[in-house]
């Protein structure tokens, strides 16, 4: 199993703003649901450790995966978020006044990265947890998108079909398999 955990609320996720690389803290509410989703692992784990817990290395997912009470063990790039270049900080409603119809799953993204780039990096975090798939559950602290991108990968769909799965803050997620073939078992659950 792989346990997809996104971080808790912070100002830009409340107003919509897209945050990639910038560093920002959780809200108090953010703070809460970090505690929440803690909760809620250790119901999805049933009394079993984690054989890995993998972190982005921006503050609000490391501060989730610590509130939680799964403090990361790896802390890699690989799952940060989306780099949204010159659209970091910018609601879509703000991107879109200049290019009409744009979406983060369409592009183009000035200055930051494509879908193929994320698809690259989210394709080594699966290789890499993909030996331990006997060995027990795996936990990723991340984001959104990232998240989302995540599940799809899981399930062999191009990163742009994470389009598809809503995830809230500090909501977890969990994929799997059955018969073989992978899952989701648990998405977006609530805290």
């Amino acid at each position: 199993m792989l346990i997809l955990v996104r971080h808790g609320e912070t100002e830009w996720s409340k107003s919509g703003q897209h945050t990639g690389r910038t560093d920002i803290p959780l809200t108090p509410a953010g703070e809460a649901q970090a505690r929440a989703a803690g909760s809620v692992l250790q119901h999805l784990l049933d009394g079993r450790a984690p054989v890995l817990v993998i972190s982005s290395p921006r503050r609000r997912a490391l501060r989730t995966a610590e509130l939680a009470g799964f403090p990361a063990q790896r802390i890699t790039e690989d799952v940060a978020e989306w780099d949204y270049g010159d659209f970091e900080g910018l609601t879509t409603p703000q991107i879109q006044h200049e290019r009409p119809g744009w979406s983060i799953w369409q592009g183009p993204v000035p200055g930051g990265e494509d879908a193929a780039a994320v698809t690259a990096r989210l394709d080594r975090v699966l290789a890499s947890v993909s030996s331990l798939r006997s060995e027990g559950p795996v936990v990723v602290f991340s984001h959104g998108h990232a998240s989302r991108c995540l599940a799809a990968r899981w399930l062999g769909e191009p990163v742009t079909d994470g389009r598809q799965y809503w995830l809230g803050t500090g909501a977890v997620s969990s994929l799997g398999y059955e018969h073989g073939r992978p899952v989701i078992l648990h998405w977006n659950i609530p805290r």
